[in-house]
């Protein structure tokens, strides 16, 4: 909106006439303005679509109600309701979002796929798997990002979360650069939205990692993962029904903790556990 502009000018007295020439409007436009301008409600609209574009570009799995609930983190409290309408005149959906006559496809890679189904790696940290699961609760779902380092299978980072957001995606992948340090890994995942999300992406790029995407639907490019995450549903999430989210996120991480990385011997390993293969890789390589 320019004709806030001749006020201001005018206000330092350059005529209206002139500004309005200049800028190439009519003075009638500007007078037609000036007796209507902009509603204190319409700037608020302007800014909420702003934040909601804002809110669903970090995180495009957002629909109305989770960009409800963003918006007044950030200080722009609006209802449900309203948040829906503006979502739907500005076509903000969620990724996940069934629409009649709408089709949804995974959105495109903002990696290269660097692993092509190659789950090995010859050292501690060169090749990571990531991807996210959930289970149901009495209370409602709950979430896990993990991931895994293909060289000997440990989880090294996992997150937990009522909601599937980046911010999931983005604090197992913190947790798993707190526990290794490392340099250069390949960290590798599906095209979800969480892996696109710009927060993930920056979280790789700031800590010096390299992200790799397997192709739209092809569940063998992320089989490693997958494997892992059988295993859990068939040891913890599926022998009861859980009633609260603490109770199975207790139950994840102590079978992860105490179970997986420290009891369950792989034959890919030499029937060695991921903690045992690693403390003798590590006694190798100082020697």
């Amino acid at each position: 909106m320019i004709y806030p502009l001749v006020e201001d000018l005018a206000a330092e007295g350059i005529p209206v006439a002139v500004s309005c020439r200049v800028l190439g409007f009519s003075k009638q436009a500007f007078y037609r303005w000036k007796t209507n301008p902009v509603s204190r409600r319409d700037l608020e609209q302007a800014y909420l679509i702003n934040a909601a574009v804002d809110v669903h570009a970090d995180d495009p799995a957002f629909g109305y109600r989770f960009i409800a609930d963003e918006l007044a983190d950030r200080g722009l409290p609006a209802s449900r309701n309203r948040v829906a309408r503006l979502c739907k005149t500005q076509r903000i959906w969620s990724v996940f979002a069934k629409k009649k006559g709408l089709t949804r496809r995974a959105g495109p890679p903002v990696h290269d796929d660097l692993v092509a189904r190659r789950f090995t790696a010859a050292r501690p940290n060169q090749l990571w798997l990531t991807d996210i699961t959930e289970h149901p609760t009495a209370e409602g779902k709950l979430y896990l990002c993990a991931v895994k380092d293909v060289h000997s299978g440990r989880i090294v980072g996992y997150s937990m979360d009522h909601r599937m957001k980046a911010s999931l995606a983005v604090a197992a992948l913190r947790h798993a650069v707190t526990l290794r340090r490392p340099t250069g890994t390949v960290v590798h995942s599906d095209r979800g939205s969480q892996f696109r999300s710009r927060k993930f992406v920056h979280a790789l790029h700031s800590n010096g990692l390299t992200g790799s995407m397997g192709r739209v639907g092809a569940c063998a490019d992320n089989a490693a993962m997958e494997s892992f995450f059988a295993l859990l549903q068939r040891n913890v999430l599926d022998r009861r029904r859980w009633a609260t989210r603490q109770d199975l996120r207790l139950a994840i991480i102590t079978w992860i903790e105490r179970t997986y990385h420290r009891r369950r011997r792989q034959d890919r390993l030499g029937r060695l556990t991921p903690l045992e293969f690693e403390t003798l890789h590590q006694t190798a390589h100082a020697a």
